[in-house]
């Protein structure tokens, strides 16, 4: 399997169609200037810019590993786009998330994924709870899947509440990298809440074929693909640029991958509790 990143397009958004309330941070529907719908995520919502570099990444991620991801578009808000919206709390998150957000392409007829009804290959399974143990994706549950089915095919949505290490970043980076390393080599409890996990039977060969493709080269591009305007400013260590803060999100996973072995043990052991 061979990954060529490519950098994601930028749209400008021309028009706001509807939230989304279903999430806490309040995406929404919205058409760009090139004609497409996006399901918007905004860098003025709870999480900030940490919850898009999430997604980007864990997108991107899931898309080397050869998993269906809508496209990702760096969406740009202009400061006058929310001056005429009605809806004081969405005003307000527009006027925070003016410059660049993030849009996954709208896949319209998408019905929300239901292991009664649709079944996945252990295979694939595997490569999806291998997936989200890489990333510490506490979001992919019976509750609340993050999955759709469009064009009978299933399609991974919203990685924004992965890698939540970077939550914790200390004001000096040498210290957060030193928090990054520590919780990279961690075996992750709460993928013993995966939805797919009962159906995951070829973990083994899901982390052999996972770490095959997730080579530094490719972790590198896809976390090269973050744009500048996400790494600077509150959240971050100060009068650090972009490219040391990259460095230590390729460093979390590439020693992670490299230590695979610990959070694919925790899987197989939480599924033989299940089965």
């Amino acid at each position: 399997m061979h990954y060529h990143p490519h950098s994601p397009r930028t749209v400008q958004v021309i028009r706001y169609v509807t939230p989304l309330r279903e999430g806490g941070s309040l995406p929404a529907i919205a058409e760009a200037d090139d004609g497409f719908l996006y399901v918007l995520k905004f860098r003025g919502a709870g999480q900030g810019v940490k919850a898009l570099v999430a997604e980007l990444i864990g997108g991107e991620i899931a898309r080397a590993l050869g998993l269906k991801v809508p496209e990702l578009v760096l969406a740009r808000l202009d400061a006058a786009f929310g001056r005429t919206e009605p809806d004081e709390e969405i005003q307000d998150l527009l006027k925070a998330s003016v410059g660049l957000n993030l849009g996954l392409h709208y896949l319209a007829g998408s019905i929300t994924f239901d292991p009664a009804v649709t079944a996945v290959d252990p295979l694939t399974a595997s490569r999806i709870v291998w997936l989200d143990a890489l990333l510490t994706n506490v979001d992919r549950t019976a509750r609340n899947t993050n999955m759709l089915v469009w064009n009978k095919e299933l399609w991974l949505i919203d990685h924004g509440a992965s890698l939540y290490f970077h939550h914790s970043w200390e004001n000096d980076l040498h210290l957060s990298l030193e928090k990054a390393m520590q919780q990279a080599v961690r075996p992750f409890a709460p993928i013993t809440d995966h939805v797919l996990l009962p159906r995951a039977s070829r973990l083994d060969e899901a982390d052999a074929a996972c770490r095959e493709t997730l080579t530094p080269e490719v972790i590198g591009a896809i976390v090269g693909l973050l744009p500048d305007e996400w790494l600077t400013g509150p959240g971050w260590p100060p009068d650090e640029s972009p490219d040391n803060i990259r460095s230590v999100y390729v460093q979390f996973l590439m020693t992670r991958i490299a230590a695979s072995g610990i959070f694919t043990k925790e899987a197989q052991h939480a599924r033989q509790a299940l089965v």
